[in-house]
């Protein structure tokens, strides 16, 4: 059993961990760096260990060493999909929330879990997908597939080592572009090179698997309101799901999670073209994700508890008609907004510094998930994401409304964010008649810019907020 529990990242999933581990009666620990040292999820744990960086997992392993602690979490980012941690974690005798190093070797990277994918027939777009592949190779193959292409890193993620090239003219350029910017991000230049799918949709399906052999598929969510492959926006169920569809998308999703021996949360991602029905095969993501709460609002189910249960060897003892994705179980709609620190006014730069004042929604169906509040500071060097909000509804168009209502009750001071261009990518007809794609955004709002409110009326609302703020203290 888990009695202790280090995790090792910070902001809003660090704090979703250490919630369900408090539920659970399990004790939590936090570590963070310098640029954290006032950060919230420093003052949630139960214990906190200063670090000097998230990303050495010999650091991390002689804190949890220090502490006693029986388990680590790696939450998403940092060092959640690296299977030399994993492995680290196994060979000090320390639980490791998360599959094996050996089923992240098969996942992980795009190009072996592509391979993995062709072998037990799951579909994958046209593409080369050879470990060690040059320039010159994907060069030639993306002329027999035929453009557009599209150029991935083997390692990436988050949009990062990712160029769409049209003609080849551009390949060379675009191909260094996308190599050097994988080499920076994740210490790998390895690409590939796939067939475009113009105007696909973002779907992919949730799943849990234990060391017994048994795979759970939680249905699916739509990730498809993205900026810059960057999603924004996501929902469960999936707007553009048929019942067909779904039951060969979740068949071949337990399928690879078998072959690749996977145990845990994780996500196998798929692009869908709406029009003929098929799906094809993305990546797996192998640990949770920044969107998992919509499939806990439709499941019922605490995602995290889970990992925890299976990390310690629980059997996955859940209702046959979840573990098989029956949408029949599907409670309601789901949605979530990501809040970000960014300045829309300004191209989205990142916005940094101390949170003046903060008010979250207190509203039915709402939920926050945040690592941040009133006096925290918002460092330039880490992700800018500041807050979720999860709406939940017995329809999408009662879950979008009352989103709609939350993002409208938020208040961030101190920093810039980007609820102005949520509120109205929520209010656009074709988002709410569920009529979008991963473009959807670059078509739609191109050339967006916020309003800006009379600078006294905007005065005066701020000094009430910073004078509710104190009072409140």
């Amino acid at each position: 059993m888990i009695g202790k529990l280090l995790i090792a990242n910070r902001g809003e999933i660090a704090i979703r961990v250490m919630r369900a581990a408090r539920e659970m009666g399990v004790r939590s620990v936090a570590i963070f760096t310098e640029a954290d040292t006032r950060s919230l999820h420093v003052d949630y744990a139960d214990e906190a260990y200063s670090v000097a960086t998230y990303l050495d997992p010999a650091e991390i392993l002689a804190v949890a060493s220090r502490c006693g602690a029986d388990a680590i979490h790696p939450g998403y980012g940092f060092l959640s999909e690296r299977a030399e941690f994993s492995e680290a974690c196994e060979a000090a005798k320390i639980i490791f929330v998360g599959p094996s190093g050996v089923a992240m070797r098969r996942l992980g990277a795009k190009i072996e879990s592509k391979q993995l994918a062709v072998q037990v027939g799951v579909p994958v777009t046209p593409g080369c997908f050879e470990p060690g592949a040059k320039a010159d190779r994907l060069r030639a193959a993306a002329l027999e597939i035929g453009y557009p292409i599209m150029l991935k890193a083997s390692a990436g993620g988050g949009g990062r080592g990712m160029r769409v090239v049209r003609d080849p003219v551009h390949f060379d350029a675009e191909f260094r572009t996308a190599s050097d910017e994988a080499l920076k991000a994740f210490g790998d230049g390895e690409m590939m090179v796939e067939k475009l799918i113009e105007r696909p949709r973002h779907v992919e399906a949730q799943i849990l698997a234990d060391h017994h052999g048994n795979v759970a598929t939680l249905f699916e969510r739509e990730c498809s309101i993205q900026r810059r492959h960057q999603k924004l926006i996501e929902e469960a169920p999936a707007p553009c799901m048929s019942p067909s569809l779904w039951e060969r998308m979740r068949t071949a999703a337990a399928s690879l999670a078998r072959a690749a021996e996977y145990v845990g949360a994780g996500t196998v991602e798929f692009i869908v073209d709406v029009a003929g029905e098929n799906f094809y095969f993305m990546e797996v993501n192998a640990r949770l994700q920044v969107e998992h709460p919509v499939t806990e609002a439709i499941t019922g189910l605490d995602l995290v508890k889970w990992q925890i249960r299976i990390a310690q060897g629980d059997v996955l003892e859940l209702d046959q008609g979840l573990m098989d994705g029956d949408r029949s179980l599907i409670r309601g709609h789901s949605i979530e907004a990501r809040i970000v620190a960014e300045d829309p006014g300004r191209g989205f730069l990142p916005s940094s510094g101390e949170i003046l004042a903060w008010a979250e929604p207190k509203l039915p169906g709402i939920r926050v998930d945040t690592g941040y509040g009133p006096g925290r500071e918002v460092p330039q060097i880490y992700d800018s994401l500041l807050a979720k909000v999860i709406a939940s509804g017995a329809t999408r168009l009662e879950a979008i409304g009352r989103l709609r209502e939350g993002l409208l009750d938020f208040h961030v001071l101190g920093v810039r964010t980007n609820i102005a261009y949520l509120l109205e990518i929520l209010a656009h007809p074709k988002f709410q008649a569920g009529e979008f794609d991963t473009g959807f955004l670059e078509r739609s709002f191109k050339d967006w810019q916020p309003g800006f409110p009379d600078a006294a009326v905007a005065g005066i609302a701020e000094a009430a907020l910073v004078a509710s703020a104190a009072t409140s203290a």
